[in-house]
């Protein structure tokens, strides 16, 4: 479609596009239209006026040519376990748009324009609701991580299951989670011109966890994660502001300090026991430096793995990446345990199978909760919530082995309680008023003459 008109002496040649607008400008006078071009628009009180969209239709409009609805589409895998849904969902359509007249058409955009006020008005509580949703997954994912750190002692102490053994273990049931995406038509191996990163994201997570658990061989359960965690929060809010230039507040900036110090003191008594128990020995000391050395080096990989699932958070769903996660794990685990030497143990009871069980099942609802969680929050925010893993671990394990914490334990937990418990506040409780704020914006909005 083709349209020319006047504009300050010169000829504006505009081309119509589903998807580009294109303007040619040429000086030619007199002004003499070209034949076939169509130089008149419907005024009002014409014919064929009504007929061109209002505006309540251009956000249908909008949705229906916008990149984000191609990109889902795209995302959509064409072999699905049970069936096409595209073609169910375009016979329904089908189907009641015949039954229906166009005087439901006219309908359903008189009352799209009708809902605009009332839209507007609950969108501070809609998203007052969501961030809730958000911290509530994101503290149980805390709270699932420290009950795989228990699981993991007690699977290594009672059962002789080595840790590297449970996360292959882990890794392979985890690969059922296809299933899902298969079910919702979804490509397990993410969409077209992402497989690169998302890969490079199973591959860095992948190499934290084992990275994780082959440290426990050489350092206590405790110890390790702490410094993993430690490591991880503190590098994820460098490496999300280099990366991806996202900056921390001033008040996130704080607490996750103070939650950092929490950690330190956590791990205080176990450097002043190491360094007076046996401090000649070579061997121990190279020994739980090893250690120490692949605790760091896996929060930088999981920095990394955080930071990247930020980057591909309105691209890949978390079912995608679990199951990246655990068929980068399946392939990574094996050959961390040869490298390692570590002994294959298998488990002989049905105590020690319904123990793994339990561990698939807090794995897959911490990766849950933290990975939604990446979609809406920083990751340093996301890291440092899941420090409330540390006391959460201990209050488990004094339950089931007793044992008198430390006074730099104790005050480092509690520091820990404080900073996510302040930071969860500090995030949920001011929305209220933020809500009746934007609340008020949109109504001296909608009163204004000017829209």
């Amino acid at each position: 479609m083709e349209s020319t008109h006047l504009l300050g002496g010169s000829k504006k040649r505009v081309k119509i596009h589903p998807h580009t607008v294109t303007a040619k400008y040429a000086t030619q006078t007199p002004y003499s239209p070209q034949p076939g071009v169509h130089t008149h628009f419907p005024q009002p009180g014409d014919e064929g006026y009504d007929d061109a969209p209002s505006f309540e239709d251009f956000g249908s409009f909008l949705e229906e040519t916008s990149d984000k609805k191609r990109l889902t589409e795209n995302k959509r895998w064409p072999l699905t376990l049970f069936g096409s849904k595209d073609k169910d969902t375009s016979h329904k359509l089908q189907t009641t748009g015949a039954g229906e007249g166009s005087d439901g058409g006219a309908k359903a955009a008189k009352g799209s324009g009708k809902g605009v006020g009332e839209q507007l008005a609950s969108f501070g509580e809609a998203s007052v609701s969501a961030s809730r949703l958000t911290w509530v997954g994101l503290l149980g994912a805390a709270l699932a991580h420290g009950c795989l750190i228990v699981l993991t002692r007690l699977a290594s102490e009672r059962f002789s299951l080595g840790p590297l053994f449970l996360l292959l273990v882990r890794s392979v049931v985890q690969l059922l989670s296809v299933a899902v995406l298969l079910h919702k038509g979804e490509n397990p191996f993410g969409p077209e011109g992402y497989r690169l990163r998302l890969l490079c994201y199973g591959i860095a997570y992948s190499l934290s966890l084992c990275c994780a658990y082959s440290s426990l061989t050489f350092v206590s359960p405790g110890n390790g994660t702490t410094t993993w965690r430690l490591a991880t929060t503190a590098l994820a809010a460098t490496l999300a502001f280099l990366l991806l230039e996202e900056r921390l507040g001033l008040v996130d900036g704080i607490t996750i300090a103070a939650g950092l110090c929490g950690l330190g003191l956590v791990l205080l008594p176990t450097i002043d026991e190491s360094n007076t128990v046996s401090p000649t020995d070579s061997v121990a000391f190279w020994r739980g430096a090893f250690g120490w050395s692949l605790s760091a080096l896996a929060g930088l990989w999981m920095a990394l793995a955080l930071v990247g699932y930020r980057s591909l958070k309105e691209k890949v769903g978390v079912g995608t990446a679990l199951f990246t996660v655990s068929w980068t794990g399946c392939l990574l685990t094996p050959a961390s345990l040869a490298l390692l030497q570590e002994g294959w143990s298998w488990p002989m009871s049905a105590s020690a199978w319904g123990l793994i069980l339990a561990l698939v099942v807090c794995s897959v609802a911490a990766f849950l909760g933290m990975t939604h969680a990446l979609t809406r929050l920083h990751p340093a925010l996301v890291s440092a919530s899941q420090s409330l893993e540390i006391p959460v671990a201990m209050l488990l394990h004094l339950a089931v082995s007793p044992m008198v914490p430390t006074a730099p334990e104790v005050v480092g937990n509690l520091m820990i309680v404080l900073s996510v418990g302040w930071l969860v506040a500090m995030k949920l409780l001011p929305s209220r008023g933020g809500g009746r704020c934007q609340r008020e914006e949109y109504e001296e909005i909608l009163d204004s003459p000017i829209k």
